[in-house]
């Protein structure tokens, strides 16, 4: 029987609260797929970060390189601890540290979930660089705190960087719909945006099988919103995709649905996976939090680890509690009563 090493960190804020609904997922999967998931529980935080000084230990990135896959709950007590300070403390180095490159996100309707749209469905699949561009860290503020103080934010395009990431979306769209747009801002951005889209016509000579479109990020968001089911994978840029990816969550539905997997492709370290709806201070430990995000994006997990009947399993039981009504509209089930409801659909399938 195989046995997966995972790094659960469940984090801040409703973390917790999702990450316990979603491992109760991934352990009745395990037990009815004939696998075993050994999870191993870090309190790396913002609440470690106000004890220790720091969000992880300093060993903390050699401790995850022995795991299989990472699972992260949630990050971020912006009270006390600013964002800036959690996102760089733990993160963005965990993302860098194992060449977690590629961000992906899966945007569509779950059954009896209504978007604000007047659509009848869309499945798009977004692809955000997930190491460098808009959020690089390179750059410095000077004279602080007087009147010429000066901020600089660069942001890092490389060619190997751009064009890795341009090969991972064109080879997602070869195994969907066959059609790729990739979203910059080229006709303001001068340099790196440019420089990206004559990146993508070499690339796209390599996939003569993927239809290519060319769009602006201001005319990707109208799209989002006009026509989602004329889209089938996006790929951007670091910032942009992180503002087309919640805009995705928006139309289907909320954040309570927005599923994500960091991914290093070529398996020199491992892979994360985290819901993305944020911690929500103001409603951790009441057990009102969607663990549909955190459940789906454990899904994610498992098909990354090859558990593909696990993972197809736990998105058709997730299908058929939303199905029900359950977990559609904010704040009418409990996160007990959504587990309960996807563990029973699992069950009843099996």
């Amino acid at each position: 029987m195989t046995t997966y090493k995972l790094a659960l960190i469940p984090g801040d804020g409703i973390g917790g609260d999702v990450t316990d609904a979603a491992m109760a997922v991934v352990q009745a999967a395990a037990r009815r797929h004939d696998f075993t998931v050994q999870a191993t529980t870090f309190d790396w935080s913002c609440a470690h970060y106000l004890r220790t000084g720091a969000m992880m230990p300093e060993d903390g990135i050699e401790t995850l390189r022995g795991f299989d896959a990472i699972y992260l709950g949630a990050v971020g007590w912006p009270h006390t601890v600013p964002d800036s300070v959690s996102l760089h403390g733990l993160l963005l180095p965990i993302r860098k540290a194992f060449n977690q490159y590629a961000n992906i996100r899966p945007h569509r309707l779950l059954p009896g979930v209504e978007s604000p749209l007047r659509s009848d469905g869309f499945d798009i699949l977004c692809i955000r660089e997930n190491t460098e561009g808009e959020y690089s860290g390179a750059g410095g503020r000077v004279h602080q705190g007087m009147v010429n103080e000066v901020a600089v934010e660069t942001a890092i395009f490389t060619r190997a960087g751009v064009e890795r990431i341009l090969r991972f979306a064109f080879e997602q769209a070869q195994a969907r719909r066959g059609h790729l747009t990739s979203v910059t801002k080229s006709n303001a951005q001068k340099y790196s945006m440019v420089f990206w889209d004559e990146v993508t016509r070499e690339v796209a000579a390599d996939y003569p099988d993927v239809t290519v479109s060319h769009m602006h990020i201001d005319a990707m968001a109208a799209r989002m919103v006009m026509a989602p089911e004329s889209l089938d994978v996006v790929v951007a840029s670091n910032l942009f995709g992180d503002i087309l990816t919640d805009l995705g969550a928006a139309i289907q539905g909320g954040l309570g649905f927005a599923a994500s997997a960091n991914i290093c492709p070529d398996g020199t370290g491992p892979s994360m996976f985290e819901p993305v709806h944020g911690s929500a201070p103001d409603i951790a430990g009441q057990n009102i939090a969607n663990p549909i995000a955190a459940i789906w994006s454990a899904a994610m997990m498992l098909q990354h680890l090859g558990e593909d009947r696990a993972a197809d399993t736990i998105i058709a039981a997730i299908e058929a509690a939303t199905a029900q009504g359950i977990g559609t509209v904010p704040g009418s089930h409990s996160t007990d009563a959504i587990t309960a409801a996807i563990l029973s659909a699992l069950e009843a399938d099996a």
